[in-house]
């Protein structure tokens, strides 16, 4: 089970730094906060990411798919990159489980605030400029205990786990579902967008849920965290962007 603490709330190259487009101005955002019951209806969809060509490079496809859906969500663009990426990686590896780049962005935006906690940012690289780390899994304030289960290997604490990340995976968790975005060869890293993103889309569909279906995407969710509050929140954000990145 994935643990994720209450009040915290995958490397791609990307290349040479383009100077991106002569930006419009960017466009109001606001997240309304809605509060379906579980089960009742799932977020819409936002604008797909581009196709995954295997042959082929597609970042310039998903870069410039990140820049017009970050103009309209606030949403860094590298952070997008990301998240979409993620969405692309899935039509392959679990096609049916639909999941669409605007869950895992309410999750991002839930758990970190798409990796901005505590004054941090995701570089152009994808790592984050300094590690998210939650508070220490020691039974306080009702939240389950969980003893070191790595050794401090990722959360640098050898007496309780701590959900780390802009995900915010606990250890355990992300041992048996991070997975390297590039292939490179290096370990996983949770530390990491490109890890990270892909790590929760892997996650939300190891049920074999449809996440375009009421119950299959609240059954995903709910695996991530256990609280219906929390699944709101993440419904709002994700509605938001779908229907941010779908407005002309």
């Amino acid at each position: 089970m994935l643990v994720v603490s209450g009040g915290l709330a995958l490397i791609l190259t990307i290349g040479v730094t383009r100077e991106r487009a002569a930006q419009q101005p960017p466009r109001q955002f606001t997240v309304q906060e809605l509060k379906p019951p579980p089960g009742a209806t799932a977020p819409r969809a936002g604008l797909p990411a581009p196709e995954d060509r295997p042959n082929a490079s597609d970042q310039a496809a998903l870069d410039d798919w990140a820049d017009q859906v970050a103009r309209s969500t606030r949403i860094p663009a590298r952070v997008l990159v990301a998240y979409g990426r993620a969405e692309m990686w899935m039509r392959s590896q679990q096609p049916g489980c639909k999941i669409n780049w605007v869950t895992i962005a309410g999750i991002g935006r839930a758990e970190s605030g798409h990796g901005s906690f505590g004054g941090a940012q995701i570089g152009l690289d994808g790592r984050v400029t300094k590690p998210i780390i939650g508070p220490p899994l020691d039974g306080q304030e009702g939240v389950k205990a969980i003893p070191d289960t790595e050794g401090g290997r990722l959360d640098g604490d050898t007496q309780w786990d701590r959900a780390v990340g802009p995900m915010q995976f606990l250890p355990q968790t992300w041992d048996r579902w991070g997975e390297r975005a590039t292939g490179d060869g290096a370990d996983p890293d949770p530390q990491h967008i490109d890890d990270a993103a892909l790590g929760t889309a892997r996650y939300l569909c190891s049920g074999g849920a449809d996440l375009t279906t009421p119950d299959g995407w609240w059954k995903a969710v709910l695996t991530y965290n256990q609280s219906v509050e929390y699944g709101q929140d993440v419904f709002s954000g994700a509605d938001a962007y779908a229907a941010a990145s779908a407005a002309p």
